[in-house]
């Protein structure tokens, strides 16, 4: 290690919930900062760098949650919460613009009307309203197209949901903890929401917060956790959602160039990942992840992810804590759960579902990457 690499020293959830009933998206945040804090050793004083958002408020959490801190002056992150926003806070880090860079996002209070789907799926836009198209219409236009194009047999994309849900039914930190087990038919019993996906291929809504710390590897010599290395990333975006229809050709190897990158920053071979934490918003998205990040053939995912391959003592494990459809979907934050879990996953302590001598993890949400290491 050089002394500018930087490295993950604190990682922390706190609890989640359908509901945390007297909280607010800034309260679970700041729960989530102090818990991160704590995990690294460090201090709110050690602080100088900040990509903070609570709730949905992009443009003032950062900067007013720092100054709320008591920071006087800090490098401020722009990346989405989740691997995004790691690389960017890393490249950060080894460039000597920050050395403790605090990632943190929560939710609570923003869901009240239940009759409707999450707020943050239902953008305010005269071009959506009228015509629904909300994010899990959006997410089905891209599957339906690929499963149709390929012949992709429903019960092989339900598999996964099945396998994420049974990993979060053994999660005691689980929003959907002792809920299960579900195969592949029970999935596709459920109700039908956006042809292909039915109820149970879904993100919940819940409530929460995470956060990360990090700092540079020298530093972190002196803490008293273990550090994760970030060994590479990459970000891409395949451009504005709800105005341009998702299409498969247009969004189904999203990720493919960010992961190329990421693979060869890393110096790493898609064989050397021992865990997998992909943002599972909907079932088929995982099938797409593997197949843009190269680990087969377009058209052939759904028999790669096939059987065990993907179960926790398979190959290729999958969304280890349960992820957004059992552990906890708390909007933006719920991306920085990818991390933190891949975090535990590496430092072996995991709350369920440890994979036996993970090293590698990589985490993924839509386009945006990140390669994590042991120390």
């Amino acid at each position: 290690m050089t002394g500018r690499e930087a490295v993950i020293a604190g990682a922390f959830n706190t609890r989640q919930a359908r509901r945390l009933e007297g909280e607010t998206s800034a309260t679970v945040t700041l729960a989530a900062i102090r818990g991160a804090l704590a995990d690294a050793g460090l201090a709110v004083a050690d602080i100088d760098g900040v990509n903070i958002l609570p709730g949905l408020d992009y443009e003032r959490g950062a900067r007013s949650f720092g100054y709320a801190l008591g920071i006087q002056y800090f490098w401020v992150g722009r990346g989405a919460p989740g691997p995004a926003a790691v690389y960017e806070a890393a490249l950060a880090i080894e460039s000597g613009m920050a050395d403790v860079v605090v990632i943190a996002a929560g939710e609570a209070g923003l869901h009240t009307d239940r009759a409707t789907v999450a707020p943050w799926t239902r953008p305010s836009n005269e071009f959506i309203e009228c015509w629904g198209l909300m994010t899990p219409a959006e997410f089905a236009l891209s599957a339906k197209e690929y499963m149709v194009r390929f012949n992709v047999d429903p019960l092989d994309v339900a598999h996964v949901a099945a396998v994420i849900r049974n990993n979060g039914a053994r999660n005691p930190e689980a929003i959907y903890h002792g809920r299960g087990p579900f195969t592949a038919q029970d999935i596709l019993d459920s109700r039908m929401v956006a042809d292909p996906y039915h109820l149970l291929d879904c993100a919940t809504t819940a409530e929460g917060g995470s956060a990360l710390v990090l700092t540079t590897a020298e530093r972190a010599r002196d803490l008293p956790g273990t550090a994760i290395r970030v060994l590479g990333g990459g970000s891409e975006s395949w451009g504005p959602a709800y105005t341009h229809p998702p299409t498969y050709d247009r969004v189904g190897m999203l990720g493919r160039a960010s992961g190329d990158r990421a693979f060869a920053r890393a110096g790493l071979e898609r064989s050397d990942v021992d865990v997998f934490e992909l943002y599972d918003n909907f079932s088929w998205e995982i099938i797409r992840y593997f197949e843009a990040l190269r680990y087969c053939p377009v058209g052939e995912g759904a028999a790669f992810v096939a059987g065990d391959a993907i179960e926790v003592g398979g190959r290729y494990p999958i969304v280890t804590d349960g992820g957004t459809m059992s552990h906890s979907h708390t909007g933006e934050s719920q991306r920085n759960q990818r991390v933190v879990q891949a975090v535990r996953q590496l430092r072996g302590s995991s709350a369920a579902n440890q994979v036996a001598g993970a090293e590698v993890a990589l985490v993924m949400a839509l386009g945006d990457i990140v390669l994590l290491a042991r120390s």
